[in-house]
């Protein structure tokens, strides 16, 4: 993958995907990208998205660059920094609706795929399904326009670096907002009862998760060498995930890359249903609870779905887990 600027020069045509959200989201669009790359191998495939996520891009194997993109929350970006040429072709694979459509039609592309919507009535494509799951979305969406794509097609290539804690349980408390966080005294609960039962537990947080993880480190009695708290460099986070035991945590970015990685993961889902952002249902190194309703995913306070999830449910769906296959 080259560098951090904007598209280069060459002469094939470029395609630009717009996907300028988090880690769980580029994850669960690793099917999609990839779809693309086959569907149009000739042409150089730019990926609009975090700075931060670019290992994840490159380890995608389907990304040629990556032009850094971003805004708050889920939001579209205001522009692109993009150069040269209009692109030959630009995909949505940001959301449904006017803002993300009119970014990229604003590059003058000669073919845009996208989802239809009546405020961008020039866009045709296929209908938006809120309930759908996220994978089957963005290969709906390709296949509609004549490109083959697989949601299975999710998998990543093992980290090349060492991984920090090898064997161990990885307990992530942390998630986007405060309506998907299980109560750190519950992942405490659960940590020191693995950790009775002779396994290495490692918490794990973002850059901005200093204080839980240093709560839930505390309670459940963690050294500081199993502490990766303040946001892990996304490699060495990969790394992590791909050689641990099983991964426990909320419906956020790090369940996805146990998916991506084959690492046994429980997920406690709530307000948003699996159905639309869980695991493969049918993949028994992975295991999503769910006891409903659904709820507003941007809440302020832990949703009621998540706290229907018992600690004694977590520690039995972590022992039903298969051991990892690396």
């Amino acid at each position: 993958m080259t560098g951090p600027g904007g598209p280069g020069g060459g002469d094939a045509p470029r395609l630009l995907v717009l996907r300028a959200l988090g880690l769980g989201d580029l994850l669960a669009g690793v099917p999609a990208l990839r779809a693309l790359r086959r569907g149009f191998w000739a042409h150089e495939i730019v990926l609009a998205a975090p700075e931060e996520l670019r290992p994840l891009a490159e380890a995608t194997g389907a990304v040629d660059r990556l032009l850094p993109a971003a805004a708050p929350g889920r939001a579209v970006p205001d522009a692109l920094a993009w150069t040269g040429p209009p692109p030959d072709v630009a995909v949505d694979l940001h959301g449904n609706g006017p803002p993300s459509h009119q970014l990229l039609a604003a590059l003058g592309p000669r073919r845009l795929l996208a989802f239809a919507h009546p405020g961008t009535p020039d866009v045709e494509g296929p209908p938006w399904y809120a309930d759908e799951h996220e994978r089957d979305r963005w290969c709906r969406l390709l296949r509609w326009y004549g490109v083959p794509a697989d949601p299975a097609d999710l998998r990543l290539p093992r980290p090349a670096g060492p991984c920090p804690a090898p064997g161990a349980v990885v307990v992530h408390p942390g998630a986007g907002s405060p309506a998907r966080r299980w109560p750190v005294d519950r992942f405490a609960r659960v940590a020191q009862a693995l950790r009775a039962r002779g396994h290495r537990v490692v918490v794990t947080g973002g850059p901005d998760e200093g204080d839980l993880v240093a709560t839930l480190a505390k309670r459940a009695g963690l050294p500081d060498t199993d502490v990766f708290g303040g946001g892990l460099p996304l490699g060495r986070f990969s790394a992590l995930v791909a050689g641990a035991r099983a991964v426990l945590s909320g419906d956020t970015g790090i369940a996805h890359l146990a998916v991506a990685h084959a690492t046994p993961s429980v997920t406690l889902c709530g307000p948003v249903p699996p159905s639309r952002w869980g695991p493969p249902p049918d993949d028994p190194r992975h295991r999503a609870l769910w006891h409903g309703p659904e709820g507003d995913p941007h809440g302020s306070r832990p949703d009621p779905a998540l706290l229907r999830i018992t600690t004694q449910e977590a520690l039995d769906a972590l022992d039903a887990l298969p051991e990892p296959s690396h």
